[in-house]
């Protein structure tokens, strides 16, 4: 019997390319969403795919699913900062509630349980680059807590059903990751550097721009991954999953000027509050244990990403025309 995943926020933008890739290595697919912060289209190549299924459902809800279930990957969350911001309580209702229905699901088909975390557990960090033993720099009560501490809580309840239950356990913490079926209104720099230069409107970077962020290409992360759920060990495995490669955002701008072929400007804007001046993560665990590390170099990944935008570009405008006319 080919092995059985079912993917939380399997339509997201990474969610959508994990599904493909356990389509590939044989796995059959259960995809479970309920498009809030989604799209259909990110799917729509996948639904006609053998052993794929989608389940459409919001996570915060409980739910069961019949049959055996080998793995459950927990991605839905809102992920963005303006969708966090947007929807402050029903972010943290997925990282609770949700989090608990999927570790419940997991806890009774005796399943492998992967936790989609992030390098937002960090918060705006005091040590860098970050490695998993550091327990991060986040402010409880500021915005962008309604993500952060979501995430940093979904982590320690992962593992209290560990603890408590013998579940594996398996936490990617995923740092700034871009590519194809990324939003054009996802509000983080690389999609906003994009669109706007693309449509020959000014670049906006924050503060002074010398923040930095380390971008990883969407195939290298999935790939991360697929090795971390299959990592062969009963210990809970948490990981930091990224490239660290770092770059400022003022610079990342510079280049996507430079690939786009843009004459836009850049405009400087006032830091958001808790915005982290650094992000880099230390990657020696991976690549210890799972044999794992970037292939896609930033200057190729973002050649690879601009037909993607350059499209989505066009047909939004060409959308808008059609409504105005």
């Amino acid at each position: 019997m080919p092995r059985r995943a079912l993917i939380t926020g399997g339509a997201g933008f990474l969610g959508s390319h994990l599904c493909g890739r356990l389509l590939a290595a044989g796995f059959e697919v259960l995809c479970l969403d309920n498009f809030k912060t989604s799209v259909e289209d990110n799917i729509a190549q996948l639904t006609s795919a053998r052993g794929f299924t989608f389940i459409h459902h919001d996570i915060t809800q409980p739910f069961f699913i019949e049959g055996p279930v080998d793995y459950v990957l927990h991605f839905a969350s809102p992920a963005s900062p303006p969708d966090y911001l947007r929807l402050p309580i029903h972010t943290m209702k997925v990282g609770g509630l949700g989090t608990y229905h999927a570790l419940g699901l997991a806890k009774g088909k005796r399943a492998t349980f992967l936790l989609a975390s992030t390098s937002e557990v960090y918060g705006d960090p005091q040590v860098s680059p970050q490695p998993e033993s550091y327990w991060g720099n986040v402010n409880p009560v500021g915005p962008r807590s309604v993500y952060d501490e979501a995430k940093r809580y979904a982590e320690a309840m992962a593992l209290a059903y560990h603890r408590a239950h013998g579940l594996r356990v398996r936490i990617p913490r995923i740092f700034n990751t871009y590519g194809t079926r990324m939003r054009l209104e996802d509000g983080r720099a690389l999609p906003n550097f994009m669109t706007q230069a693309l449509r020959g409107e000014p670049l906006t970077v924050y503060g002074d721009g010398r923040q930095t962020r380390s971008l990883c290409y969407v195939s290298d992360l999935v790939e991360g991954i697929f090795r971390l759920l299959l990592a062969d060990s009963p210990e809970p495995l948490v990981v930091n999953l990224g490239n660290p490669d770092e770059v400022t955002v003022l610079q990342l701008a510079r280049e996507v000027l430079e690939v786009t072929g843009s004459g836009s400007k850049i405009v400087h804007r006032p830091l958001p509050q808790d915005d982290p001046l650094v992000r880099r993560p230390d990657i020696c665990k991976a690549r210890q244990i799972l044999g794992w590390a970037p292939v896609v170099s930033r200057r190729v990944g973002l050649r690879r990403v601009l037909p993607y935008f350059q499209k989505a570009v066009r047909e939004q405008a060409r959308t808008r025309a059609e409504v105005l006319a």
